[in-house]
């Protein structure tokens, strides 16, 4: 079980680093985060029955760990506001700077939680009834916050 974990893991490290990189400050938190949700995972991994792709699972720890964390750390007020600098960590490769991407990342950056996550999700190319199994959200709520995320967004890039 242990070896089929981490080659799981391993195939789709990417969710965790783009979850701690959507919810985490700093590199310190980056690397905190991305432990705590392995930690997450390994402590549910048996409880994971295939129902679902590994990554959708995968997804759902990350997400409801970040947040937890986040919120945990809100109430203790020792958490700052997620500014640019967090969304700009750059994972495993390296890639040149790109404006719009930054513009993105900013944008991003100004939703709520649920809607950062949501909005991750939708990017990766997750089916809506994906969404709304990682959320927690029923199919339909997931495209009526879709649609308010894209206008939202259309704002928040104009005043930026």
């Amino acid at each position: 079980m242990k070896n089929k974990f981490v080659l799981d893991v391993d195939e789709n490290k990417g969710i965790i680093f783009k979850v701690c990189r959507m919810y985490c400050k700093g590199k310190e938190d980056i690397e905190d985060l991305f432990q705590e949700i392995l930690l997450q995972a390994w402590n549910s991994y048996s409880s994971f029955k295939g129902e679902s792709k590994f990554s959708t699972w995968l997804y759902r720890i990350a997400i409801n760990t970040a947040i937890t964390r986040l919120r945990k750390e809100k109430r203790q007020t020792k958490f700052n506001e997620i500014d640019s600098e967090a969304l700009q960590v750059k994972s495993e490769t390296t890639f040149e700077k790109d404006e719009k991407i930054d513009l993105i990342y900013n944008a991003i950056n100004h939703l709520s939680e649920i809607e950062r996550a949501i909005t991750m999700l939708y990017l990766d190319e997750y089916s809506y009834k994906e969404i709304s199994e990682i959320v927690g959200i029923s199919e339909s709520n997931v495209g009526f916050k879709l649609n308010k995320i894209k206008t939202k967004l259309k704002n928040i890039t104009k005043s930026l």
